[in-house]
């Protein structure tokens, strides 16, 4: 149902106190100017979010990577509402139901269905988890030597202080050193410029993974803990490894006894095609940690799926118990929203939507090819994408700084009625995994104005 827009004196108030007492992330504090600023919203309804004026944009990345069902839900609302009434914490010492269910759920549809489930409030502090859950394993299996943590250059696996100290994909980070100890970077998957002086993906492929093992082998591997990765790193910008990769790695973590964690915060729950990324490279982690689309973003939740083998380790004397804990983790009404969200997808076939979308928006993408300045288009699991702007489709150039692409596509999105993330050199698309054929062609024509407009303000 349509709201009313907001009258003029009420949305200058709104204004007034967001600009004086709102605190924005990664945005100027105090900023609500129309160019620049932030926006108001005030309803959302499948892919569309609605301003003040009631006036339509298209969400092209789920807000961020998280609602994945689309705006408007109100089924899951409902089941939040039912579970606040009926209580709406619980005590340490205790379980509600539907955090056993959600638990339950969630290992069901992992691959490793013998999976037990920590729950936490987001993404940076399932991560933190990871890391802690890998050390303390390390601990009882007597190997208190273990604390390194190897992750990939430009990754983006959090915003607290420790997650921050993994890849550095962070704004400025090194704002606030010193971080971690025994946070080592290696070389990330690029799919369109190869490292290490190759000339096939294939070639670049195997020297990605050998670099982990040169990471583990140089830093003494009886130090090393836990490799932490995304299956598709949106920070880098939608990378997508080829087939061997991840069996490398697994092999690798395997020789060295290392804890593989895939970081699917962003990738999980259906984003690529499959309930979890890295089942698509036919392996097993030893910890998966997820948030955002849980719950579709109705509600806050995060949490680490540690394999039997993990959390049987954990099991035994006062010793062994895993002292760790976020007040909000397992919340009954997150959970709630958790389990209506999964039963959705899965009476709506919502995977096989984003399979099947993905396969569509990926081949029309891919016409954006026709344009000079389109130098690779990049996905093909899923509905996340990205297009990539180069000066030189031969060569590979990108923009320089001084060309602040970002800022020049964040007005086109403007132009195009469009709220995403434009980055400093694609366009990066991942609309809710619901969406529609029609949705898709949408939004492809959109950012194919966005390109046109762009190549013609080149020349």
């Amino acid at each position: 149902m349509a709201t009313s827009p907001i009258s003029g004196s009420e949305l200058e108030d709104l204004k007034l106190m967001a600009q004086n007492h709102f605190w924005p992330h990664g945005k100027p504090a105090g900023d609500m100017s129309e160019e620049t600023g932030l926006k108001t919203i005030t309803r959302g309804k499948g892919v569309w979010l609605y301003d003040e004026k009631d006036q339509p944009w298209y969400d092209t990345t789920s807000c961020l990577w998280l609602v994945n069902l689309g705006h408007g839900r109100t089924e899951i609302a409902q089941a939040a509402y039912e579970q606040m009434k009926q209580v709406s914490f619980t005590p340490m010492g205790s379980v509600s139901p539907p955090t056993a269910k959600l638990s339950a759920k969630i290992a069901s549809v992992a691959p490793d269905k013998d999976s037990r489930v920590f729950f936490v409030s987001g993404g940076a502090e399932a991560n933190e988890t990871a890391l802690k859950m890998a050390r303390k394993y390390h601990i009882n299996n007597g190997e208190g030597t273990r604390f390194k943590v190897i992750s990939r250059i430009n990754s983006y696996h959090g915003a607290t202080h420790a997650t921050m100290s993994l890849g550095g994909g962070t704004r400025s980070p090194h704002e606030f050193e010193p971080l971690m100890a025994g946070s080592i970077k290696i070389a990330n998957y690029d799919s369109y410029r190869y490292g290490f002086g190759t000339k096939s993906e294939d070639e670049a492929s195997a020297e990605y993974a050998k670099d982990l093992e040169r990471a583990i082998l140089g830093h003494n591997p009886s130090t090393v803990s836990a490799f932490i990765a995304e299956p598709i790193s949106a920070a880098t910008g939608i990378h997508v490894p080829n087939k061997s990769y991840f069996q490398m790695i697994r092999e690798i973590c395997d020789k060295y006894g290392v804890i593989m964690i895939s970081d699917e915060v962003i990738t999980g729950y259906g984003r690529t095609g499959s309930w979890f990324a890295i089942e698509q490279w036919d392996i097993v982690p030893d910890i998966i940690t997820f948030a955002k689309a849980c719950t579709s973003g109705y509600l806050p939740i995060g949490g680490a799926i540690a394999t039997k083998k993990i959390s049987d380790a954990f099991i035994g004397d006062d010793s062994k118990t895993f002292t760790h804990l976020m007040t909000f983790g397992g919340n009954p009404a997150s959970c709630a929203a958790g389990v209506q969200t999964l039963e959705i997808m899965e009476n709506e076939k919502i995977v096989q939507n984003s399979k099947d979308m993905g396969d569509y928006m990926m081949g029309k993408l891919e016409e954006l090819y026709k344009y000079d300045i389109v130098g690779h288009v990049r996905g093909g699991k899923g509905l996340l994408n990205a297009v990539e702007i180069v000066k030189n489709k031969d060569t590979k150039e990108p923009f320089p700084a001084d060309f602040n692409l970002a800022k020049k596509l964040s007005v086109l999105f403007n132009k195009y009625k469009m709220i995403g993330l434009p980055s400093p050199s694609s366009i990066n698309l991942a609309p809710p995994i619901s969406v529609s054929k029609d949705e898709v062609d949408d939004l492809v024509e959109r950012v194919e104005n966005i390109v046109r407009d762009l190549e013609s303000d080149i020349k």
